[in-house]
């Protein structure tokens, strides 16, 4: 492509040593050269990638080329010149720089020649091609609102069509399902709901389906004793404000267990069946306290009870019914009663600063630390952890980082089976170590498969229902190459991929991440910014979500500003400041997703009033002045 005016590379044979502008075109006109020798350069890569797409690579492998160097003193010189000091030109670096020098050379009073052939279009195109693979990716923005938003789906929405409806008529743009959680029978209803819902509604709705991918976690823990305990509600003084509400039923009912009682338990046999109305339940309980529930109502088969006292009671925990009468003094009515089954309660780990850490290859349930008669450590803590993989890649003095960071520590030791960790933060309560949590392991060369056997299974059900499939926990550029192999075997590779940049190896690679993800024809990129922080360093998230956003505007994907957006209004019905300026900073992306709460509906109503004020005053990093009504 060869615009009019493009600048030149080379420099004119008379110039006034006393032009302002001599100096400063020099050095426009060797940036531009360095440009197109860049371009030049990655002709092989550039040649990849899908053809809807070189314009844009050739636009990110100028933008590489021009940040590669401090840039400040020129746009020093830009600005006092009264130029473009380049400062948003992401989109379209080469038409920009092109246009300053023309304006100089024309200041002057010289003539631009004719350029050398670069892929660089008018300035426009940049947000044009953006613009475009927006719509191919997430689908057109509503009228009212050019950011998209994107809400995670509970499991539950499966059977709940309504939630999913009003979510489309509040404002949900496009769906995600997590693979990690749930299945393919699940996943099925979600979708058939989602179609369902744009039927009815008219609104369009795209389906992400993300894979569970190498998601390192911890493992089980030990299963403690079977215990309940319940307590009734007190104020500030110890004085009991309202009783325990307690659900007591035969243990032959399966009936499951109201939702507004404290707890529940079963009795064995037939023995509540003597039992009535304004009877008492006297017991000794698992401490060895004398305790008693006052029964006030009956359902069905069972009862409820209240308690004005704590109590823990354990399986086979003899109960005694007295019956009031009258006048007043509880006498026996027989046999004593036995408390059914309970479930198992994990067992408690809290670690502190300065405990030990033992990983296991092996998936042994987590036990916490076992002490002898004197208080003598016999054995730390031990955890299992999901992929055993990781035991050849980590390395002594290398940190680790457990469930959001709440729990880091540092590798001292490895075996063939154990990796021994030293805990080198936590509160100064402690933290409880529990299951199912995420490991980073942000200083480590970890050599995992993209995608896990379980992630190509799922592949196929997302290929048949989805409309994009998001890549978690990428890596390096053969986790998005072995993606794109699965989805042309499965005659899916149209089908829409966004790569979810939420490791520290991943941003560390993100040029060569989007020159490969580019060889697709619908591409994005989502900012998971949990893990991001914990691997990369809360203090640098800002500085790195602003870098990822720079790269793939000037590449013209498509961002996904993710995790924990108004997740205080999601959860808990209310927001915090902090979080309406994150949602507020989510205009800068081209979509924004909220996760599950109860209060989700309430969520993507402020979203998208957030979103819509925001767009009058914000376009990426262009500030719009629009009239101000003081």
């Amino acid at each position: 492509m060869n615009p009019p005016h493009m600048g030149s590379n080379t420099l004119p044979s008379r110039r006034s040593k006393k032009d302002p502008y001599a100096d400063l075109l020099r050095e426009l006109a060797a940036l531009h050269q360095d440009l197109v020798a860049m371009e030049n350069e990655f002709t092989g890569i550039l040649q990849k990638v899908d053809a809807r797409h070189r314009a844009s690579a050739a636009n990110l492998i100028h933008y590489l080329g021009l940040r590669r160097r401090d840039v400040r003193p020129l746009q020093e010189k830009l600005a006092a010149a009264g130029l473009s000091s380049m400062g948003r030109a992401e989109s379209h670096v080469l038409s920009n720089l092109n246009s300053i020098i023309v304006l100089l050379r024309r200041a002057m009073g010289e003539q631009a020649p004719q350029s050398t052939p670069t892929f660089a279009g008018p300035a426009a195109a940049g947000p044009a091609l953006l613009e475009t693979n927006a719509n191919n990716l997430l689908g057109k923005p509503p009228p009212q609102r050019r950011v998209r938003i994107l809400v995670t789906l509970p499991g539950d929405a499966a059977d709940n069509y309504a939630l999913i409806k009003e979510m489309l008529l509040q404002g949900m743009d496009c769906a995600r399902i997590n693979c990690a959680h749930d299945d393919a029978a699940v996943w099925t209803r979600m979708v058939k709901q989602i179609k369902r819902a744009r039927r009815e509604t008219g609104r369009h709705c795209r389906i992400l389906m993300d894979l569970g991918g190498p998601k390192i976690r911890t493992g089980e823990i030990s299963s403690g004793p079977a215990v309940l305990r319940w307590q009734p509600k007190r104020d500030a003084y110890g004085k009991v404000t309202a009783p325990a509400r307690i659900w007591i039923y035969p243990e032959q009912d399966a009936s499951p267990c109201p939702a507004h009682a404290h707890a529940c338990f079963s009795v064995k046999g037939d023995w509540l069946e003597q039992a009535t109305a304004r009877d008492k339940i006297e017991f000794t309980d698992a401490r060895g306290a004398l305790r008693n529930l006052q029964l006030v109502g009956q359902a069905g088969t069972g009862y409820w009870a209240e308690s004005t006292q704590s109590a823990y009671i354990r399986p086979g925990l003899k109960l005694y019914l007295l019956r009031v009468p009258i006048s007043g003094h509880p006498r026996g009515t027989g046999y004593a009663g036995e408390v059914g089954m309970l479930p198992q309660a994990p067992e408690t780990i809290r670690l502190h600063r300065g405990d030990s850490l033992i990983i296991t290859r092996d998936p042994i349930p987590g036990l916490p630390a076992r002490f002898d008669e004197s208080g003598r450590l016999l054995r730390a803590a031990s955890i299992a952890c999901s992929l055993p993989e990781i035991f050849g890649a980590v390395k002594p003095g290398e940190r680790i980082l457990i469930d959001d960071g709440r729990i880091g520590g540092v590798i001292r030791d490895i075996t063939a089976s154990e990796i021994l960790v030293e805990i080198t933060q936590a509160r100064d309560g402690g933290e409880k170590l529990l299951a199912d949590k995420g490991i980073n392991l942000p200083d480590s060369q970890l050599d995992l498969n993209g995608l896990t056997a379980q992630d190509i299974m799922d592949l196929e059900f997302v290929a048949r229902h989805a409309d994009m499939v998001g890549l978690s926990f990428v890596r390096r550029p053969a986790d998005i190459a072995l993606l794109q192999q699965h989805l042309k075997r499965l005659d899916a590779d149209k089908l829409g991929i966004v790569i979810k940049i939420e490791t520290r190896t991943a941003f560390e690679q993100l040029p060569e991440l989007m020159f490969t993800l580019l060889r697709s024809p619908v591409v994005g990129v989502m900012i998971a910014r949990g893990d991001l922080a914990v691997e990369c360093g809360y203090e640098r998230l800002a500085e790195l979500q602003e870098e990822i956003l720079w790269l793939a505007e000037a590449a013209h994907l498509p961002v996904i500003w993710a995790t924990q957006v108004l997740e205080g209004l999601a959860k808990t019905g209310k927001p915090s400041r902090a979080e309406v300026t994150d949602a507020a900073m989510g205009e800068r992306a081209e979509c924004v997703m909220l996760n599950k709460g109860p209060h989700i509906i309430e969520a993507i109503q402020m979203l998208d009033n957030i979103l819509q004020r925001m767009q009058a005053h914000q376009w990426k990093k262009r500030s719009l002045l629009r009239r101000l009504h003081w």
